[in-house]
């Protein structure tokens, strides 16, 4: 098992979970996605990216992991290059830290990213540190987040055939027209357990809200 974390430009916020997660895992930065490196003391076996976001400092400071430079007018994110470096290196399983905050459109991207990529059997985790994210597809899934941890299912369609246990507010086989609110704002009590029947959502949780390590 491979387990790569990527380093986004978005926000990130070091915590005792995503240090677990970095724990044992190969890193390749992307971009100004290097800036997490430092704030994670960490350093990646790859540089992706056209270098349009990183200051002279960070260039400077780490100078020495190998890069791999594409031109700015290029057809993919720097985010999408890193991943694909990490697929060519044999990854199983990918965490995108820093996939919140920053630019919309590449957060957007990046949550169908994972979903694309959940689909075709990979696991991906998207984390900024206190918030995370993982894709739901048709079947059942357990999460471990703690008593009192606020969350979300979030769809990217009509959703049928949703059940929701060990929640303040449990659902059970219900269905969720695509852009309504009905699953947000819930909260963990107990063992998390989401079943989906149709349909494809990212659950969206909140493990550390209000707080800064």
């Amino acid at each position: 098992m491979s387990r790569f974390i990527i380093l986004l430009g978005g926000k990130l916020v070091r915590t005792p979970r995503l240090d677990a997660q970095v724990a044992g895992a190969r890193i390749i930065a992307a971009d100004a996605g290097m800036n997490h490196a430092k704030t994670l003391g960490v350093t990646p076996e790859l540089w992706v990216g056209d270098f349009d976001s990183v200051t002279d400092e960070i260039a400077a400071e780490f100078a020495h992991v190998p890069q791999s430079r594409y031109p700015h007018d290029k057809d993919n994110t720097d985010g999408e290059l890193a991943v694909a470096e990490a697929l060519n290196r044999g990854a199983t399983s990918l965490v995108l830290a820093g996939a919140f905050g920053g630019r919309v459109d590449h957060a957007f991207l990046h949550s169908a990213l994972a979903i694309r990529r959940a689909k075709e059997g990979l696991p991906v985790t998207l984390t900024s540190g206190d918030q995370e994210a993982h894709p739901l597809l048709p079947g059942t899934r357990d999460f471990d987040f703690e008593d009192g941890t606020v969350f979300s299912v979030l769809g990217f369609s009509h959703l049928s055939g949703v059940t929701v246990m060990g929640a303040r507010w449990p659902l059970d086989s219900v269905e969720i027209p695509f852009g309504t609110s009905l699953p947000l704002s819930n909260e963990v009590r107990g063992d998390l357990r989401i079943s989906i029947g149709v349909g494809r959502a990212m659950l969206l949780a909140h493990p550390y809200p209000g707080e800064h390590y």
